[in-house]
């Protein structure tokens, strides 16, 4: 409304400069009213046309339709209160006519009526269509990241899966009763993780204690060789991030970390803020990084932790993979902080 009202007085303020001798006043009513009324038919009326829900224009010849109503309205109701008011205040000058009963001005004000309202609502319908065509654009470009994520988190569900029951199977044979207990520790992270598949992504608690059920099936198996320490900020606890963010880096830490490493290690996973940045970060004291090594601890893991920040977050992230000087490996992803 107020940029129909800022148009109006832009049209006033021309025909005032094209007719000096003519005082202001009148032609700020007419073109005040006329552009009022003829906005508010065709604003207030699209909302009666059940083909307007979706793009909040009408489809076809409805839309023209409106457009014409709301100009022949606007013109009519406009005029004649713009007649009753110039009159009932005497803004007119000695001898001059209102609009409604000077044929000249009539033709003038029809004129330009029409070549208002006509590109005051192809303005309108421009920037609505633009408005929706972008917003369909950014529907449709969340509708792709989600499905990449549940496609990349698809590839992480197998590739822990088989190396759960690959773990399992060799110790039915050796210890069963420890078996039996990483069974019921396997039954609560699926479970879980079938809870968490339903979105996308959950919170950062939600996160490690994944990570905790998962750790504890790996705990199993390799006895005291493995410990770990989780540390999350009650600060941080209901952050969102995507779901099996970190898994792919705590089983890199395990298979190529401590796993080669004859007396095992520990892992540290801890979240932190750092400025508008979070920082989540997986340290290990295994056996570090050498040559090849390091081409397969960036490979499976490294690379899907990436692929996911940057469906979700952009280009505003950043993971790497460095050595520790005291020995053992830190990743570290780091992505916005949402507030």
């Amino acid at each position: 409304m107020l940029q129909v009202m800022a148009f109006a007085l832009a049209i006033a303020t021309i025909q005032y400069a094209f007719m000096p001798e003519r005082p202001y006043g009148p032609p700020l009513v007419y073109s005040l009213f006329i552009a009022t009324i003829t906005w508010a038919v065709i604003d207030l009326g699209r909302e009666f046309f059940p083909s307007s829900a979706e793009t909040g224009w009408p489809h076809g010849w409805a839309g023209f339709a409106l457009v014409l109503g709301g100009i022949a309205l606007g013109y009519l109701i406009g005029t004649w209160l713009a007649d009753k008011l110039c009159l009932y205040y005497g803004w007119y000058p000695a001898g001059a006519r209102p609009a409604a009963s000077d044929p000249g001005q009539q033709r003038t004000s029809i004129l330009i009526t029409v070549l208002a309202g006509v590109s005051g609502s192809y303005y309108f319908y421009t920037i609505n269509k633009s408005a929706y065509l972008i917003r369909k654009m950014n529907e449709a470009h969340q509708h792709a990241n989600e499905a990449r994520l549940k496609l990349l988190e698809t590839q992480l569900e197998p590739h822990m899966l088989f190396n759960t029951l690959a773990n399992l199977r060799a110790l039915i044979a050796t210890d069963p009763q420890r078996a039996q207990v990483m069974l019921d520790h396997m039954i609560a992270y699926l479970r879980a993780t079938l809870g968490a598949s339903l979105s996308a992504t959950h919170t950062l608690e939600a996160e490690f204690d994944r990570l905790r059920d998962y750790l504890e099936l790996m705990a199993i198996r390799m006895g005291p060789r493995l410990s770990y320490t989780l540390e999350l900020p009650p600060e941080l606890a209901q952050h969102p991030v995507p779901t099996l963010l970190l898994q792919p880096l705590v089983e890199n830490s395990i298979k190529h970390g401590l796993e080669p490493k004859i007396e095992g290690g520990q892992i540290t996973v801890s979240a932190r803020r750092d400025g508008s940045a979070l920082v989540l970060e997986v340290l290990d004291t295994g056996v570090g990084l050498s040559g090849t090594e390091e081409k397969d601890r960036s490979g499976f893991g490294v690379a899907q932790v990436r692929e996911r920040l940057a469906s979700t977050y952009g280009t505003s992230t950043a993971i790497e993979l460095v050595a520790v000087d005291a020995g053992g490996t830190r990743a570290t992803a780091r992505f916005p902080y949402q507030s």
